[in-house]
């Protein structure tokens, strides 16, 4: 049942606008990190691991966030419209495979926009004079990020499904964020979710600040996977489909 849901999930994919932001909106962060990078060229001569440093600073702290936040409330969005909500509530169907469906496309189109996000700044790195290839331990990071939206997804999932509103998650990702990078900066990344994706993508850095600590970080996003997705799926067996 659950492979049929992602099927379900998978056909609102079809012709969405979901795939204009999943390419567009990393090419923002992108310009602003490589700006950055080429306006302080005196002070930053790490190569490709100071071009890192600027990219992921705007990406990981302003735009990852929201991006997930908005998949996952479009995912949501015809379920909440007229009275789907009930229909889908009465269908034969597990919620636990309804949510976790959901939960499968949101990675599953975060992976392609990560894999986007490495090209351009592959591209990036090139049109700055960089000579080479990316440094195999900057993909590492940009996997590591990548299963970071394993807790964030989970939260924005649970928050688009409680709140109707398609916007006012996404505000709540992009505060989160925000707070997430600079709970980062005062070494609290392990107790916020958003601060996880500025931690495993190592934004901002040159060393890689998980070297000693990568285990505290995966126990981390496990404990913030299980916490909300309980939550959601107990929401989902307790919620009254005349209240929709």
């Amino acid at each position: 049942m659950l492979y049929r849901c992602i099927q379900c999930e998978n056909q609102k994919l079809r012709r969405s606008v979901i795939w204009s932001a999943c390419f567009l909106i990393p090419i923002i962060p992108a310009i602003m990190g490589t700006f950055n990078y080429l306006q302080n060229l005196e002070l930053l001569k790490s190569g490709w691991y100071s071009l890192w440093t600027q990219l992921s600073l705007f990406y990981a702290s302003i735009f990852y966030g929201p991006l997930i936040a908005l998949y996952a409330s479009y995912l949501w969005r015809l379920e909440h419209l007229n009275h789907n909500w009930n229909m889908i509530m009465t269908m034969p169907v597990h919620v636990g495979d309804l949510f976790f469906g959901k939960l499968v496309i949101i990675f599953k189109v975060t992976l392609i926009t990560q894999a986007w996000l490495g090209v351009l700044f592959f591209i990036c790195g090139k049109l700055s004079g960089l000579p080479g290839f990316i440094p195999a331990e900057i993909l590492f990071w940009l996997l590591r990020g990548t299963l970071a939206a394993g807790a964030v997804g989970t939260l924005q999932l649970l928050l688009s499904m409680v709140i109707r509103s398609f916007a006012v998650p996404i505000g709540i990702a992009l505060c989160g964020s925000i707070i997430g990078f600079l709970a980062a900066n005062k070494g609290l990344s392990m107790y916020w979710p958003y601060s996880l994706m500025v931690l495993g993508m190592n934004s901002n850095r040159n060393e890689d600040q998980l070297s000693a600590d990568l285990l505290p970080f995966f126990v981390s996003l496990f404990l913030f996977f299980l916490l909300f997705a309980g939550i959601s799926i107990l929401y989902l067996k307790k919620k009254d489909i005349r209240t929709q």
